[in-house]
């Protein structure tokens, strides 16, 4: 039996994060992975904050090289109507731009820029059973062989995002409050792509805010299209193949004819029911990091900057609980990371209410509103001075309710 300081089960950016970090540390880690990558992902789209992850693990550098499409911030529509998002206007400091990627290369990258840091990443390789106490961990898995294999281990991060091998061996998964949606996407040429439309994901809301399309850019000239809706509808769109899929983005208004002659680089692929959450996100001997805890909605492409802030600071935890410090994990590890959730929560709340979009969509936003909201797009849901993290339970349905009523009266007028 092989015995190592800490395993990590998942090579997904909440994993990889993780894993550099302790190896930095200089611990002996090892991550299981059950999947063989490259391999598809959706979560295409990064947020600025995500990008101070990849620099404090040392994964920033191994990722520059590839030449990502730069993002710099985000475009709403709805008809006629439209409010970008600049993220060098932002409240908070910080970064100001990030990138758009395939998942397949962009997690290969940073599994290998981890394997090359010296820590042992293992592809299809599954968990079988997992056994924890307060100071020894073991863990049996199987090879693509069929071999099974025991490790011990004095710690166990869960990045296994939406394999949640943790939850699922330990009754931790709890259903998610919102309402079942799903998508269907595919990644299409696009050759009618302007300068403009390069740098932001773009996002058009339709179907009286119940439903959206995205539309994520990449540097190789093709980008990816969504549409997210209840279950009725993405079934109804993945049917045939996903003809009415087809038929949909390159008819839709909105789109301009953007996909009008574009050919599928595949054939559309659909997912439903995503949101979960978790009872706890630690327990006697582990800790869950990444979609392992809870993922809400892909509006405004949280998950991966969740991923890497949950696997970084799920490291820095595990790094002072091996230290042999008393480590308060429902204080400094779930209560931070549940109140950045928390956060992104009231805004995918607010989305499909349609209080955040009677916001941007005014007639007129003030700049200082924009700019800490442009925050929490780029994803600063932990700066407290920002009143829109702050407050952010009573401020999106409070300021949309004043819209409401002032353009109400100006329409009397």
């Amino acid at each position: 039996m092989r015995t190592v300081d800490v395993v990590v089960i998942g090579a997904g950016p909440a994993g990889t994060v993780a894993a550099s970090y302790l190896k930095k540390q200089g611990y002996d880690v090892i991550i299981l992975e059950k999947e063989k990558f490259p391999r598809f992902q959706i979560g295409e789209s990064l947020l600025p904050c995500c990008m101070e992850h990849l620099d404090q693990s040392g994964l920033l550098d191994a990722v520059v090289p590839k030449n990502f499409q730069k993002k710099t911030g985000a475009a709403f529509m709805k008809g006629d109507k439209r409010c970008e998002f600049f993220f060098e206007e932002q409240y908070t400091s910080g970064w100001t731009w990030t990138w758009q990627v395939k998942r397949a290369d962009f997690d290969l990258t940073l599994a290998e820029a981890t394997r090359a840091k010296g820590v042992d990443v293992n592809f299809e390789c599954e968990v079988l059973n997992v056994t924890c106490s307060k100071d020894r961990q073991i863990v049996d898995y199987k090879d693509i062989d069929g071999n099974i294999f025991t490790l011990e281990s004095k710690f166990i991060i869960d990045s296994s995002g939406y394999g949640r091998v943790l939850p699922r061996l330990f009754d931790l998964s709890k259903p998610s409050a919102f309402t079942p949606r799903g998508a269907v996407f595919s990644h299409l040429e696009d050759k009618n792509r302007t300068k403009e439309a390069s740098n932001n994901i773009f996002v058009h809301s339709f179907d009286n805010n119940k439903s959206w399309i995205w539309a994520i850019p990449f540097s190789d000239g093709s980008t990816s299209v969504g549409i997210v809706g209840d279950k009725e509808k993405v079934e109804e769109l993945a049917e045939n193949n996903g003809e009415k899929y087809k038929k949909f983005i390159r008819e839709f208004k909105d789109l301009n004819g953007r996909f009008v002659n574009s050919e599928l680089k595949w054939e559309p692929k659909h997912i439903l029911g995503y949101s979960v959450g978790v009872k706890q996100m630690y327990g006697e001997g582990f800790v869950l990091s990444g979609n392992s805890t809870e993922f809400l909605d892909p509006i405004f492409s949280s998950g991966v900057t969740f991923a890497t802030a949950s696997g970084l600071l799920s490291a820095k935890m595990t790094h002072r609980h091996l230290q042999g410090e008393n480590v308060d994990w429902k204080k400094d590890y779930e209560d931070v990371v549940q109140g950045g959730i928390n956060v992104f929560r009231s805004y995918v709340t607010g989305w499909y209410s349609g209080d955040f979009q009677t916001i941007v969509f005014a007639d007129q936003i003030q700049n200082d509103i924009k700019n800490q909201i442009c925050s929490v797009l780029a994803g600063y849901v932990w700066d407290q001075s920002n009143p829109f993290v702050k407050k952010h339970d009573t401020i999106l349905p409070t300021l949309a309710k004043v819209i409401k009523m002032k353009e109400k009266s100006l329409n009397k007028e």
